[in-house]
Formats: structure tokens, sequence, C-alpha cells
């Protein structure tokens, strides 16, 4: 860690540990924006990244504070618990190396998930984090607008790296991240929000600017997984249209992908290479590593596979093993068909709080602003898995996924515990009105989200 980037730390770790409860999210993004992984100390053998002080204090901050109770937990709690324990706990079973790699992937999910749902409580939190995150998302756009005029990365201080990169005769930036997909997912994960945030009046302007930093993010990254996650922000948003008609979209996605896999030559992943003509990228790479991981299944559903006997699945020879670009794949190279399952749980109980949230907000008639907000995170939420399909999430670009997610369970388990007796009203009401069963296993209702 050289002495810019200790200065840097010092900062944000200063406003995570001493600020208000609402500045240490904005402290702890500051820390995910303007550090790289280059940032680190090497302790007793261990590499401790930027990133990873940033969580400790974080949730050092929210257990010495009480901000956090973790007494009580959330089904999004535990279900992200069990997904990282289980698939630690298989891999260290099973592997001979990289134990290490694997728990410090499971720590790091456990502390800045954590930390963030400590800090996050409620709408109004997310709310002035949305408002107050442009004094970090605006220069770091610039900075990123910098870099693709330039070819020359301003981050560089700090360990930005400088590639030559190229797609379409324009540079893939990378900023403070390691790959131009990462960098995108900043633009493309907080888009939607944004989106919602500009529905309310009193926030319009702020939000346009923001949107239009998120763009140009993404525009910048120059890669199709973005691209395409930023296409599924924007289809979720126009959705909204069909709000009280979603079981429609539902079963025409489903029809779709049935319809496809009947005429197709091809298996119907190769969907995701007919995408790439529309938004750039490696669409074949994609479609091919979910063919092989199919036709491999024998050797890693039960508990894994060493990813670097996955070398001879491409025509070309790859000494370290395949470029695993999927998040669902690399939770099944891990530790198996279990851990994936385990991994839409989670997903899946995310959209179940969210779409109980939002039947309440609806029969309590609060307004549009929570129910836009609500929208907007169940949007992000899809924007992240279409993402996945084309990445999986390293260096420090996880941190903002979990911040997101913790967000969904903070402000769904507000909304929810403060009205639970008004729940069981609200739904049969608003099955009522939609003209289709929200209500599919006991009282929860399971299919109000965005993009199950």
């Amino acid at each position: 860690m050289n002495a810019a980037g200790a200065i840097i730390l010092t900062v944000f770790m200063l406003v995570v540990l001493f600020g208000s409860r609402r500045w240490a999210v904005v402290g702890m993004m500051g820390g995910v924006l303007f550090l790289t992984q280059t940032q680190q100390l090497q302790i007793g053998g261990l590499n401790l990244f930027a990133i990873r002080f940033m969580e400790m204090a974080g949730f050092a901050r929210v257990v010495s504070r009480k901000e956090l109770s973790l007494g009580r937990l959330s089904k999004i709690d535990w279900a992200l618990i069990i997904l990282f324990t289980y698939t630690a706990v298989v891999y260290c079973l099973r592997a001979t190396e990289g134990q290490a790699y694997i728990i410090g992937n499971s720590v790091d999910a456990f502390l800045c998930y954590f930390a963030f749902r400590g800090m996050i409580h409620d709408m109004e939190d997310l709310r002035w984090f949305l408002r107050s995150f442009i004094v970090l998302l605006g220069p770091f756009a610039a900075l990123v607008l910098f870099e693709s005029v330039t070819g020359h990365n301003p981050f560089r201080f700090i360990g930005g790296g400088m590639y030559d990169w190229m797609r379409g005769g324009r540079l893939r930036c990378v900023g403070t991240f390691r790959n131009p997909d990462l960098l995108g997912t900043v633009g493309a994960s907080f888009l939607p929000l944004y989106i919602w945030l500009a529905r309310i009046r009193e926030e319009r302007k702020l939000a346009l600017v923001c949107i239009g930093c998120c763009v140009l993010i993404v525009w910048a990254c120059n890669s199709g997984g973005p691209m395409g996650a930023a296409g599924a922000g924007v289809i979720g948003s126009v959705l909204w249209l069909m709000r009280t008609r979603m079981y429609v979209v539902r079963r025409s996605m489903v029809a779709f992908v049935v319809l496809a896999a009947l005429v197709m030559k091809a298996p119907v992943w190769y969907l995701l290479a007919r995408m790439s003509e529309l938004t750039g990228g490696d669409g074949w790479h994609r479609s091919y590593l979910l063919d092989m991981a199919y036709q491999h299944i024998d050797k890693w559903w039960f508990a894994g596979f060493p990813v670097i006997e996955t070398g001879d699945w491409f025509p070309y020879a790859l000494s370290t093993g395949a470029d695993i670009t999927n998040e669902f794949v690399s939770f099944g190279l891990n530790a198996g068909l279990a851990a994936i399952v385990l991994f839409i749980y989670l997903l899946t109980t995310a959209f179940s709080n969210l779409g109980k949230a939002l039947a309440l907000v609806r029969y309590q008639n609060d307004g549009e602003e929570s129910e836009f907000l609500l929208w907007g995170l169940g949007v992000m939420v899809a924007a992240h898995i279409v993402n996945w399909f084309g990445i999986t999430y390293f260096d420090q670009s996880y941190a903002i996924w979990f911040m997101q997610l913790a967000a969904v369970t903070s402000i769904t388990e507000h909304i929810l515990a403060s009205n639970r007796e008004e729940l069981s009203e609200a739904v049969p009401e608003v099955e009522e009105n939609m003209e289709a069963p929200l209500v599919e296993s006991g009282d929860e209702v399971l299919h109000v989200s965005l993009a199950s």
C-alpha cells in the first residue's frame, strides 16, 4: 500500500468509524470507488485488501454502536449465511488448495453485508444515500470519462490498471477496478434506483444528473455485460406499466424460453450469444461455458470441481482453467449443484420480500414514492442477475452487490415488521385487484417480483 492509498483509506475509515450512520454508508462506498485492490497489506501470509479494512471497520462500528441486532435475523440474512457457509465448508472438504481464498470470500460476504445491514435501516436512509452519493459518483464518473478520452487511467497513482483493451476502436475503461465489466457494474446497478428516484418530483434534478453519471460509466466500460444489465434495468422500469399484470410478463418469458428451446438448433443458452450481437461482448464464450458446464455436470454436481481441470473445455488451451464468467457456474464449481440452488433461494427470498412489501404499501395507499423505490430495488436485483451471466464479482465490486442486497433486506423488513397485522389483509386485496393469484405457498407473496 502506497502513501496515497493509505491516506485515502484512512479518510474513508474515519468517516465509517466516527461519522453518522448515514455518512458511514457513503464512506464505505468511497472506499469501493476510490481504492484499488493493489492497495493491500500482507499480514501473516494473508492479503488484507483496502476494502477488507473498510468492511472490518464498518462491521466493528455497527456492532459496537448496536446499530445491528444479530439476534433478529431475517430469511434473507439466513439465506446468505447458509449459502456462503455451505460453499466454504464443501470447498474446504473437497479441495487440496485455495481454502484461504474461499474462506476469505465468505468472510468478506458476512462482514460487508452485515455492515451495510446495520447502516441502512429504512427507505429514508436509502433516499438520503442516493442523494448524497453524488459527491462520490459525480467525480468518479468524470475521472472515468477522462480515462476514456485520454487513454490514461487517472487512478494509476493508487494502482489503477493501464490496459490497452479495445473494442470497436474504443478503449474499455477500468477505473479503480480490475475489469471493464466490473467498472460497468457500478453504473448498471445504480441506474434503476436513480430512474425511480427521478419519478419523485423533489429528487428529479439530482437523480437525472446521477442517471447521466451511470450511463457514462456503462458507456466508458464498453462491455456487453453491463450494457445488458443496464438494458434490463430500463426494461424492468418500463414494466411498471404492467405492474398489476406481471403474471402475463412472467408467463410470456417462460413461453418464449420454451419456444426458443424447441425451435433453436443449439441449446437455449446460446441466446446469450445472439444478445451480444446487440450489446457487444463475447456472448459466444458465455454460452459455450454454460454448454460445457452442462456437459460435465456429472463431474461437479455433487461437491464442485477444480477450475484448473476446466482448461480443456474450450477450443483454446488454458493452463489456469476456463474463464468462469458466470456467477451461477462459479458457485457450482466451488460447491456443487446445491450451492447454485442456495444462491437462487437467496435471490427468490429477496424478490419475495420485495413482493410482500409492495403489496403492503399498495394496500395502505402510502403514496407512490415508496412503491417507486421498491420497484427500483427489484429491477436492480434483476439487473445483477443479467450481469451474472457474463461476469463474476471479484476485487472490491462485490461490496456494491452486498450494499444493495442489504438495502433490500433492511427496507423490506422495516416495512413488514411495522405492519405485520395489515399484511394478512393486504395480500387478499392486492390479489383481487391483480386478477391473478399472488399467494402460492402459505401466506407468502411469491410472484409479484419483477424478474422472477
